[in-house]
């Protein structure tokens, strides 16, 4: 009776063998799929890449260096223009710095300045006498950097410092050879006032100064320029027209410097200022 029972409960041996393939079979698949996203991340094989080095400049804009005069009134403001232009194109190429230089025995920087979207750099400055200026632009992008020519602006003096250092010295003595400031002769006198008040340097003999600066018509004689009285053609004596007829200089031993009476009509006019 008890074998009876148990056989009755005992599964054929094909089923048996089915359900263990269908156990292996699910272990398996199961197995498949917890590897299978495990793979799927695993990070892939790093590349490499070249980095691609930046064009070196090769295009030499134009650049044009312009003062707002040459010729600039003593104590006025003189503005310099750096002007840089694509010289295909002709428009003006934005970006970068201009630096301006002034020669004082070398260059000198006298002030940096951006180029604006107009291809122009803009200087403003305030000299008092004669100089060279030139431009160095930085250069940007595909544009190189290069330095400009040279350009001398000179300073035309006022009359009225003229004079008025003119009349600073009035009343000192004169001596022969002397060129200020406590004593003058008459090219003494003449060159000690133009070179403080103009920065001009005079040679120190009359008849060398009638050769300075620019001849003037009797008729268009100002304050402020260079009187040369002559003999002959030979220059003996120089002062500084005051007007009127009149002119400050240092005449002669034993009389002041002072503003005196133009006694000859044999004189030449000098423009200095």
């Amino acid at each position: 009776m008890h074998e009876l029972r148990s056989g009755r409960h005992r599964l054929p041996a094909k089923r048996r063998a089915g359900r263990l393939a269908l156990a292996v079979g699910i272990c398996v698949c199961a197995g498949q799929l917890m590897a299978g996203p495990a793979h799927a991340e695993a990070t892939p094989a790093p590349t490499t890449s070249t980095a691609t080095a930046p064009a070196a400049a090769s295009v030499t804009p134009k650049v044009a260096l312009q003062p707002s005069t040459t010729r600039l009134p003593w104590g006025s403001t003189l503005m310099i223009t750096a002007t840089i232009t694509d010289p295909s194109t002709g428009k003006g190429v934005w970006g970068g710095s201009v630096q301006f230089q002034v020669w004082k025995g070398k260059w000198v920087s006298t002030g940096t300045r951006p180029v604006y979207s107009t291809g122009k750099s803009i200087l403003s400055i305030r000299p008092f006498e004669a100089r060279m200026y030139r431009a160095v632009y930085s250069g940007r992008g595909p544009y190189k950097g290069l330095t400009t020519g040279e350009i001398r602006v000179d300073i035309v003096p006022s009359r009225a410092k003229v004079l008025a250092e003119a009349q600073k010295h009035v009343g000192k003595p004169y001596r022969f050879g002397a060129a200020g400031p406590s004593a003058f002769d008459c090219s003494g006198y003449t060159k000690y006032v133009y070179r403080v008040a103009t920065g001009k340097v005079l040679p120190h003999k009359a008849n060398d100064q009638q050769r300075v600066g620019t001849g003037v018509a009797k008729n268009k004689v100002l304050p402020g320029d260079l009187i040369v009285i002559r003999s002959g053609s030979y220059g003996t004596h120089v002062g500084i027209y005051a007007g009127g007829g009149y002119m400050y200089d240092s005449p002669r031993p034993g009389v002041r410097v002072g503003k005196h009476k133009i006694w000859s009509s044999n004189y030449v006019v000098r423009r200095l200022a």
